[in-house]
């Protein structure tokens, strides 16, 4: 890890969230807690940043300079907010299409499928704050630019996202290979959310709950899956497509 990317010690890290600069993420030591703790994590909290308390040993891997038991990692973008984004698209006179993905970790799946996403003019990517991956260096690089260009916005609760999208006229397809509906059968040159999941666990089960269709990508090999990014790749082309068509 870069230590261009990080920023170390209680009153740096203090001083860059009241400065209101990106962050992804904070580390803190377990079992910390005094008035400057508090302090970050309110601060933090307030400005959607995820916050996670982990064993000294692993900031001691990340660094060995005094990071008083807090390290900050910054983020390469700005992220957007979801409720003022989508109305702008509705005003632009254009269809949403959102993309929300269910704690896809992996940094490069990540940048592979907002390239995907930029490519196949999706207007913003979902993610929740809690489990996803790092909008690192490495997720800008495999982006190829495109998480420049895409808006991506953190959430506290995926599920309300989802009912939030739904109540303000888009569908939610939730894709696997567990589900039964070709892709190519659904309409999506309506208003569009679209989940994926992450590879080992799928989509949550709250989310699938309330999918309006549960699709799949029609397939003839034995292996039967696909990688997360190759698999939304393919979805986002099929909505493509069709609006392409229309």
């Amino acid at each position: 890890m870069s230590e261009k990317t990080m920023i170390f010690g209680t009153h740096a890290v203090l001083e860059t969230l009241k400065e209101g600069k990106p962050i992804d993420q904070i580390l803190i030591k377990k079992q910390s807690d005094n008035e400057i703790i508090r302090e970050i994590i309110f601060h933090a909290r307030k400005a959607g940043v995820t916050v996670k308390s982990v064993p000294v040993e692993k900031l001691q891997r990340i660094t060995q300079k005094n990071h008083q038991g807090v390290i900050a990692f910054t983020s390469p973008i700005e992220f957007d907010n979801i409720e003022i984004l989508l109305p702008t698209i509705y005003e632009r006179g254009e269809t949403p299409f959102i993309v929300l993905l269910d704690e896809v970790s992996d940094v490069r799946n990540f940048g592979a499928i907002v390239r995907s996403c930029e490519c196949m003019g999706v207007h913003a990517v979902v993610v929740p704050h809690v489990g996803s991956a790092q909008i690192s260096a490495d997720a800008l690089k495999t982006s190829a630019g495109a998480l420049a260009k895409v808006p991506v916005c953190k959430v506290k609760s995926l599920a309300a996202t989802c009912k939030y999208l739904q109540e303000s006229g888009l569908q939610l397809l939730c894709a696997s290979e567990k589900f039964a509906e070709p892709c190519y059968e659904v309409d999506m040159t309506m208003p569009t959310a679209l989940v994926m999941g992450n590879e080992e666990q799928g989509i949550s089960q709250p989310i699938i709950d309330l999918a309006d269709r549960r699709i799949c990508i029609p397939m003839t090999g034995e292996i039967n899956s696909l990688n997360v990014s190759v698999a939304t790749g393919i979805c986002l082309y099929e909505v493509a497509r069709q609006r392409m068509c229309q």
